[in-house]
């Protein structure tokens, strides 16, 4: 067995998914996680019973709880949620490395994007952002996967990263566009809950299109407002994941949505639940900034509210509904 040439921290479904895709080749590849036991049980059984139960991990994956087992790698994805990658990144040893961020939020509190984050642990040109269409258990099955690798380092970077990450079934696809990458990913979190709620509600496939058309839209002004690219948020990691999310139970930013519909408050839509839903800690930040720099976001705002137990659901899309009519394409701000 070859030394491991790449570390993925977080095991959570999609990092230990990404790390079961990444040693499909027969690579090693150091999987980080918090939890001792769930090191422990990887290990021996290879398998994540906690976060990716159905799949069988390649004997080639090694778990470790110490970061400083991956101080030598040359290059780390870090699949930690939005909310906890401050934390983690600072735990970080000391090295010369590409960080590869496989999150997708804005950080509450300072409405940083991920990248703004991690540059603490990393030089610019080191940083990329991996996003797009992707369900873990179907990439841990080995099912084809497309994605977006958004490299801040240019082609130079890419050049290093895209034969560490690419596989026969996992192709990446290169940008330089990393803000668009990093807001089509966040932004799109939060219009799956969304497009949960008018299933929950039972509003139909009229709507929910609509809702997606209308989302993009949002996206799109925002992306627009922070630097990003229209093209880039036309692509996988934009529209692409939008589509997927906003139309599974696969997905738990769809899935909390369906239970708001159904009339859970959010609290307990969220109680109990091993993984992380996104768009809850993304959404009310990301109004605020929409609000802040005069951007209209009218579905990421109701998300908010409904998030915030200001509004039940019905009263929310009765909201959207009543609002003045208006031409589609409008300016971007």
């Amino acid at each position: 067995m070859s030394a491991a040439r790449i570390g993925v921290i977080g095991a959570g479904a999609w990092g230990t998914a990404l790390a079961q895709a990444l040693a499909s080749d027969g690579s090693e590849v150091l999987l980080w996680a918090r939890e001792p036991d769930l090191v422990a049980a990887i290990n021996a059984e290879h398998r994540n019973a906690l976060y990716l139960p159905s799949a069988v991990l390649a004997p080639t994956v090694r778990a470790t709880n110490d970061l400083a087992d991956l101080a030598a790698l040359p290059a780390l994805l870090v699949v930690v949620p939005a909310q906890f990658l401050s934390r983690v990144i600072a735990g970080l040893p000391e090295g010369d490395r590409d960080l590869v961020l496989c999150a997708k939020g804005i950080e509450a509190g300072t409405g940083r994007l991920m990248n703004d984050v991690a540059a603490q642990a990393c030089a610019p040109e080191r940083l990329a952002v991996l996003s797009g269409p992707t369900f873990a258990h179907e990439v841990a099955d080995g099912l084809p996967t497309a994605v977006t690798l958004a490299c801040a380092g240019g082609r130079e970077q890419w050049e290093r990263l895209s034969p560490l990450i690419a596989r026969p079934m996992l192709r990446p696809y290169y940008s330089d566009d990393v803000t668009g990458a990093e807001i089509g990913g966040a932004v799109k979190n939060v219009l799956a809950i969304a497009c949960g709620v008018v299933e929950g509600l039972n509003l139909g496939q009229n709507a929910r299109a609509a809702l997606i058309a209308r989302g993009y839209a949002e996206m799109l002004r925002f992306g627009l407002a922070r630097g990003a690219r229209a093209e880039t948020l036309s692509g996988l990691c934009g529209l692409g994941d939008l589509v997927l999310t906003c139309s599974s139970t696969s997905s738990r930013n769809f899935s909390l949505g369906l239970a708001l519909g159904r009339g859970l408050t959010a609290a307990e839509a969220l109680s109990g639940k091993n993984s992380v839903a996104e768009g809850a800690a993304t959404a009310p930040v990301l109004a605020d900034l929409a609000r802040r720099d005069g951007i209209q976001m009218p579905i990421v705002d109701a998300v908010a509210r409904l998030l915030s137990g200001e509004a039940p659901a019905s009263a929310v899309v009765s909201d959207l509904l009543a609002r003045p009519l208006r031409a589609e394409q409008e300016p971007a701000v």
